[in-house]
């Protein structure tokens, strides 16, 4: 009678399993280590080296900020912090309040809109359509705080006013129609550049010396109608005409 073979102990067994497994889980975390700080190149070749077929790689993006780069205010960076439209007002007036600005920039909250008048001196000289570095700090500030409040926001007027400079006849048509044009356009492209509004939702309207909010009399009142003017809509508000807009502010 043929003799059975001894079997290896079957006790030990899970041995070899328990330490596939240890090894395994280690890799596992060495690997999550190691990618948790990885640039977008080693990325890149960690995955192909997985999938050397592979056409698109996703970058891992992480929370943490390098020391010393702070996101720039009013640039493509978010933070992350939605402003609702009330929320958007209430921060605008806090920073013009904070900066000792009250004197140049007036705020104004309706129902369904934020109206912001900044008097020409914020961001221009005389009668220069370039902005001002001063202007620029300014627009950074609103820039992000409409950026924290875009889908809240259902357009972003920019609208240029002139003066007349002598009471007595209207201003030569180019000067007066080309300068409040320049100035809005130029407020509302650094806007653009800088903010994360849709730029569909951002429209620049030169109104020359021809919605003045003063007399032309004196130099005070005629410095009052040098401004620029935002007049920002909530989204799924009913928009109305710019006099309609001045009408309802003038009653309260």
């Amino acid at each position: 009678m043929k003799k059975k073979n001894k079997s290896s102990e079957p006790g030990n067994n899970w041995m070899d399993t328990y330490g596939d497994m240890v090894t395994l889980l280690l890799c596992f975390f060495v690997l999550l280590y190691s990618i948790s700080s990885v640039d977008q190149a080693k990325w890149i070749q960690v995955v192909k080296s997985f999938n050397p077929d592979a056409k698109e790689v996703s970058q891992i993006v992480t929370d943490t900020t390098a020391e010393g780069n702070d996101p720039v205010p009013g640039g493509t960076e978010s933070s992350g912090d939605e402003l609702t439209f009330d929320g958007l007002y209430e921060t605008l007036k806090q920073y013009v309040d904070n900066n000792g600005m009250t004197s140049e920039v007036d705020l104004y909250k309706g129902d369904g809109y934020t109206f912001v008048t900044f008097r020409d001196k914020v961001f221009f000289d005389g009668d220069s359509s370039v902005i001002k570095p001063e202007g620029k700090a300014v627009l950074d500030q609103f820039a992000q705080a409409l950026s924290s409040a875009k889908d809240s926001i259902q357009e972003i007027q920019v609208l240029g006013h002139t003066t007349q400079a002598d009471s007595s006849r209207q201003n030569t048509v180019e000067f007066d129609r080309v300068l409040s044009a320049e100035r809005s356009a130029r407020v509302a492209a650094y806007l653009q550049e800088k903010s994360l509004v849709d730029p569909q939702k951002l429209v620049s309207v030169g109104y020359g010396q021809f919605r003045p909010i003063a007399p032309f009399d004196t130099e005070e009142n005629r410095a009052k109608n040098r401004r620029v003017e935002l007049l920002i809509t909530k989204s799924d508000s009913v928009m109305m005409s710019l006099d309609q807009y001045y009408e309802e502010m003038n009653k309260k």
